[in-house]
């Protein structure tokens, strides 16, 4: 009897616990078997032109099917009036197979904040939230199953890593939210998704293939993309340096957001573990670099702990750091923290927030207190554990 091999999913460019400082904390459903069904935005050109031909149909049926689901959000064939009817099931299971499936769907601010909880193929949960304002509407989405870097403030981060999320999985949250801003099911009436984040659950430069691929296929143009302006999308990371370098080179426009929670290696070492392979210096210059290459203010984000790394001295720290470079390159994003359920970090006092800011804003640096939309309904940053309600 031969032992069934276990597909193990890549871990990206963290080498998923075997080496370094640092070990990524996997959860106990770490490297599930089987990978999700290969989709359309899985698929390079030559992938799909194959596969159309293996069902009898030829080229120009590729781009039909690109024109329905970039242009047009749509994955239901049966309705593809412009495409063979004897084909349309065949074409549907073949390129558009059912990635994620909703299982819940919460509403906060009168309708505007929209977060949904998704089951993926091999029963993974996930989650996306949609913000509707009064100028953008932003999805923050997620790109792997739980996530490894063990930030003990946050949610997701307790859940530990399972698995990397695939382009199509990643992809199909942002067309289903932009058919929701397109139909009206978002308070506020017919509207477009213009803005994304990569700052749902995981660590994105964990993911790097699947999200850069993603990446390229939200910002092109249809019938090759959704036509999302590359400089409206935000890729975070806690410092992952290698893929702040690969994505410097990539000469993509995007907005690269670290989040840094705190001015020191000493405290930062408790607050965001990945420091311990990669330290603030490093993250900061690989930050510093991003910016001279693409011109793109760089966001800091900052969780504001209560007497942990709220106080004047930390904000002079800061802004120390950030001014090192002599350039106004940096944006910082001071987040009252979210609380998590059993945890011991809470959020600022109001005055301390204050301070904060003040500190920032006299020694010339940008700073804006980030707003914690869907707090209500475990929303916000730093909420999501994609547990059933």
């Amino acid at each position: 009897m031969t032992t069934p091999e276990i597909d193990t999913p890549e871990t990206g460019i963290t080498p998923g616990g075997t080496s370094g400082a640092f070990r990524d904390v996997l959860s106990k459903d770490h490297a599930r078997r089987g990978k999700p069904p290969l989709h359309f935005v899985d698929m390079t050109p030559a992938q799909r032109i194959e596969k159309a031909a293996e069902l009898g149909l030829p080229k120009f049926r590729v781009k039909q099917l690109a024109n329905h689901y970039f242009g047009h959000f749509d994955v239901n064939a049966a309705e593809f009036t412009d495409f063979p009817a004897a084909k349309r099931d065949e074409a549907a299971a073949a390129f558009f197979p059912q990635l994620i499936t909703e299982v819940t769907r919460q509403v906060a601010d009168e309708g505007t904040t929209i977060k949904t909880l998704w089951k993926l193929f091999d029963g993974s949960l996930i989650e996306s939230v949609l913000m509707r304002y009064p100028t953008r509407t932003t999805l923050c989405i997620s790109s792997q199953v739980g996530c490894g870097m063990g930030c003990p403030f946050c949610a997701t981060g307790k859940l530990g890593l399972t698995r990397n999320m695939s382009t199509g999985e990643i992809v199909e949250q942002v067309r289903v939210a932009a058919k929701m801003m397109r139909d009206g099911e978002v308070a506020g009436g017919e509207g477009r998704l213009s803005n994304i984040v990569f700052m749902g659950m995981g660590e994105p430069m964990g993911n790097y293939n699947s999200v850069l691929s993603a990446v390229r296929q939200i910002s092109a143009m249809p019938p090759e993309g959704f036509g999302i302006s590359a400089r409206n999308i935000t890729v975070s990371t806690v410092g992952v340096v290698p893929g702040t370098k690969k994505l410097t080179a990539e000469g993509i426009p995007v907005r690269l957001a670290v989040s840094l929670h705190a001015p020191s290696d000493e405290l930062r070492d408790e607050l965001v573990p990945m420091n311990k392979r990669f330290n603030t210096t490093q993250v900061l210059d690989a930050a510093h670099d991003y910016w001279l290459a693409s011109k793109r203010r760089v966001s800091i984000e900052y969780a504001l702990m209560r007497g942990i790394n709220d106080q004047a001295e930390h904000a002079q720290l800061l802004a120390k750091r950030l001014n090192h470079y002599g350039d106004n390159w940096a944006h910082v994003n001071p987040i009252p923290l979210n609380p998590i359920e059993g945890s011991k970090w809470t959020a600022s006092k109001p005055e301390d927030e204050k301070q904060f800011l003040e500190i920032l804003h006299r020694a010339g640096i940008t700073a804006t207190l980030r707003d914690t939309r869907g707090q209500d309904i475990d929303g916000a940053c730093g909420q999501l554990a994609a547990k059933e309600r």
